[in-house]
């Protein structure tokens, strides 16, 4: 069994990750804005180095198209980002070309 914390607050990311108890953390576009961030793919950058697993990060684009330029500049942020890609008709065209 895996778990995730689902937060984008660096100060609980820290306090979980020192007590060993997570594998990772989920982010989403609303959580990142609730941590008043200017640069949300720097907040990414910033929350793969303190985890050592795997951090999500969801396109915000409605087009197939513009999510996959999204989701790969989010995939190039850092090697434990795993790009979260909504099931709507354009995200599963996207996630076709992208798998």
């Amino acid at each position: 069994m895996k778990f995730f914390l689902d937060t984008a607050n660096l100060a609980e990311i820290r306090e979980a990750v020192s007590w060993g108890v997570i594998d990772g953390v989920t982010t989403n576009p609303s959580l990142i804005a609730k941590e008043g961030v200017s640069d949300p793919r720097a907040h990414i950058r910033e929350i793969c180095e303190i985890v050592p697993g795997p951090v999500s990060a969801e396109v915000v684009s409605t087009t197939a198209a513009e999510m996959i330029a999204e989701a790969r500049e989010l995939a190039r942020l850092h090697p434990n980002v795993m790009v979260k890609i909504p099931c709507l008709v354009e995200g599963l065209k996207a996630i076709r070309v992208l798998s």
